[in-house]
Order: C-alpha cells, then sequence, then structure tokens
C-alpha cells in the first residue's frame, strides 16, 4: 500500500488522523455533557440548545467555516482570548482543522450518545441513588457502563466525519499543505491538478473504506442499544 501513496498524500492522510482523533478526544467530554443535558434535563432553553447543537448538520458548511474564522480568527474575540491565555491559535493550523472538524461531527456524537441515554431505565438510576450513591457515583458506576455502546458510536461518528470534513475546513485554515491539507482537500487539490486523477482515486477509496468501517461498527452498536431497551 506504501506504493500506492505519494509522501504528500500519506502526509495528508497522517494530518486527517490527527485532527479527527483529536476533535473526537476533545469534544467527547462536551458531547456527553450536551446529551446528558438533553436526554435529563428539564430546563428553560433546552429546544434552543437543541437547535444549536444540530444546526452544523443543516447549515452550509462554508458558513460554519466563515462563523469560525470570525470567532475563532486570530482577531476574533475567541481567538484572541485562546491566543493571549494558552498560546492555541486556530486560524491557518491544523488546530482550526480539528476545531471545525470537532463542531462539524459534535451533532452525530451527541445523536449517538443520546439515544443510548433515552434508553436507559432511569429506575436503576433511581434505585442506585435509594441506597445512598451520590449522582456522581450513579453517572460513573450506572449510566456510563449501560450506554457505553453509544458513547462509542458517537466517537467513531464524529470521528469519521472528521476525516472526510471539507467545506468548513477549508474556508476557515484554507487548504495549505503541511499544515491544514487533510484527505478531503488533498483530494480537491489532486483533482485540480492535471494528472491527479489517479491519486485522487486512491485517496477516494481510502476516505469510502473508513467511512463504511464507521457506519458498520456504528450500526452494530446502535443495534446493541436498541436489544437493551427491549429489554
Amino acid at each position: 500500500m506504501t506504493d500506492l501513496l505519494g509522501p504528500a498524500e500519506w502526509q495528508a492522510l497522517r494530518l486527517s488522523v490527527q485532527v479527527a482523533f483529536c476533535a473526537t478526544l476533545f469534544s467527547l467530554p462536551v458531547g456527553f455533557a450536551v446529551a446528558y443535558a438533553l436526554s435529563r434535563g428539564r430546563f428553560f432553553g433546552r429546544q434552543a440548545l437543541n437547535v444549536l447543537v444540530h444546526l452544523p448538520l443543516v447549515m452550509p458548511p462554508v458558513v460554519t467555516g466563515y462563523l469560525l474564522l470570525l470567532g475563532f480568527g486570530r482577531t476574533g474575540p475567541l481567538g484572541g482570548l485562546f491566543e493571549d491565555l494558552f498560546g492555541v491559535i486556530f486560524a491557518f493550523r491544523w488546530t482550526g482543522a480539528a476545531l471545525a472538524a470537532g463542531i462539524m461531527g459534535f451533532p452525530l456524537m451527541v445523536r449517538a450518545i443520546r439515544l443510548s441515554l433515552d434508553a436507559v431505565d432511569p429506575g436503576l438510576e433511581e434505585a442506585a441513588a435509594t441506597l445512598g450513591a451520590s449522582k456522581l457515583r450513579v453517572l460513573c458506576t450506572v449510566t456510563i457502563p449501560l450506554i457505553w455502546p453509544g458513547l462509542v458510536a458517537g466517537a467513531v461518528l464524529a470521528f469519521a466525519k472528521g476525516m472526510g470534513e471539507f467545506g468548513a475546513t477549508i474556508t476557515f485554515v484554507s487548504n495549505i499543505p503541511g499544515q491544514t491539507q487533510t484527505l478531503a482537500l488533498s483530494i480537491n487539490s489532486l483533482l485540480e491538478t492535471p494528472g491527479g486523477e489517479p491519486l485522487a482515486l486512491r485517496l477516494a477509496v481510502v476516505s469510502i473504506v473508513i467511512a463504511a468501517a464507521a457506519i458498520a461498527l456504528s450500526e452494530v452498536l446502535a443495534a446493541r442499544v436498541a436489544r437493551r431497551r427491549m429489554r
């Protein structure tokens, strides 16, 4: 397989894995918290939060990328704050690609986790609470072990989305080889290069294999959640 792709394409693939992994890792705790709030919470603004979470699914990706550029660019309020406090720069860096991938995959992650939470019998959590367990202990010893297939499914879907993200990424961080050129951006560049179609096709096959594996794994885990709900 090493002969099928050139150094630049391998670099794009490695960067895509790095971007998708970091995006999934950092968004998973937030995704769980939001999913838990939507599943268990009864508070003012719950529907507004639900709409906000799912906006990246229905908005044009270029709009999401533009909003990220406004908010997390070096002159944006959040971008300047992160640079001053943590030294992290998002615009035109791989970290920005990870941020874009995390936001685009966030709705898929939250939905998978929320469906798993909805499948948990609240009586099990109430029983543990009546035995003296704190909310944190109930969460760690009852809820999370019951929803682990949903957690994994959400992470897998978010990772796969991050691997294939294009619109928001190119708008926010551009297409810089070795810096922000992920798998999808590399395919786009090859299609615009004379004679680049064979390599573009190989990268497309890699993308299809990754996406298909992610969907298959998420379906297996979703089936486990469904069987648990029927018990």
